[in-house]
This record gives C-alpha cells, sequence and structure tokens, in this order.
C-alpha cells in the first residue's frame, strides 16, 4: 500500500510540476485576447456607421467617406491610436477632433462639415458630426482601444 501510495504521490507532482511550467513558459500577449466590446461598423453605400456595446445597439450616425478620386479602406481593423485633438500633416493642417485612428493615416474623426454627412466628402477618412466623435472616441477609451473592432464594407 506504501508503494502504490508512493507512485500516487510521485504522478500528482509530476503533473502540478508541468502545468506549472507550461502556464509561466506561456507569453501573455498569447493568451486569449478579449472579444470586441464595441464594434463599428461603416457602410460605405449608405454612408451610414452603426455601433453596439457589448452586442447591443448604440447608436446610428451619418458619415461621409471618401469623395471620387479618394478611396475609404475596406475590412476589418482594431483601433491603432487615437488623438484627441489632431491636425492632417497631409491636407493643409485640417482639424480631425476626436480621431481614431484604425489603418495608417486613416481615422474615424469630427469634422465641421456636417451639411456632407450623408455623403461621399472626405479625402478617405471617415467623418462623424463633432458631437458623434466625442461620443465614440469616449466608448473607445472607456472600454480600451484592444476592445474595438472597426469594419468597413460597401
Amino acid at each position: 500500500m506504501s508503494k502504490l501510495f508512493n507512485i500516487f504521490v510521485s504522478l500528482v507532482a509530476a503533473v502540478v510540476l508541468t502545468f506549472s511550467a507550461a502556464d509561466a513558459s506561456t507569453p501573455k500577449r498569447l493568451k486569449a485576447r478579449q472579444p470586441a466590446a464595441v464594434q463599428v461598423h461603416i457602410d460605405i453605400g449608405s454612408q451610414t456607421m452603426s455601433v453596439r456595446v457589448n452586442g447591443f445597439p448604440y447608436a446610428y450616425w451619418r458619415v461621409s467617406t471618401a469623395r471620387p478620386g479618394y478611396y475609404t479602406p475596406r475590412g476589418s481593423f482594431g483601433v491603432t491610436r487615437t488623438a484627441k485633438v489632431y491636425y492632417s500633416k497631409k491636407y493643409d493642417n485640417a482639424p480631425m477632433p476626436n480621431s481614431v485612428f484604425f489603418h495608417g493615416g486613416y481615422a474615424i474623426h469630427g469634422t465641421g462639415y456636417i451639411k456632407n454627412l450623408g455623403r461621399p466628402a472626405s479625402h478617405g477618412c471617415v467623418r462623424l458630426h463633432p458631437s458623434n466623435a466625442a461620443k465614440l472616441y469616449s466608448l473607445v477609451h472607456k472600454y480600451g482601444p484592444r476592445r474595438v473592432r472597426i469594419t468597413l464594407s460597401n
């Protein structure tokens, strides 16, 4: 009986050490990522944006994307950076308040040209009413950029 007990204790110790070593060697960056808490969908065809938070509808806003001769990227993106106050280096220091960058220099941001919302008018960014851009910017910071998914489709 004592020999059987010693074998059992040895096996349990080996299992515990194996799992402890495996967990300690797993880099944090490889651990599961939390699902998107904020889902932003931009429909370029209808020039609208819908926002869902934790799966529930939050907002539905008019936007402006690229006018003819320019391009707004399509696809699914994460947030790469944000800027409360930003001025375009490429387009004559144009103001881009509450910018949420998602692909290189492309961002969702507020605009002063609210009369153009609902139709293509930008150089490629996604323009929003300034108050809606502030709401989106706030959501990104509340839930964290890593928990935001931005999808653009036709």
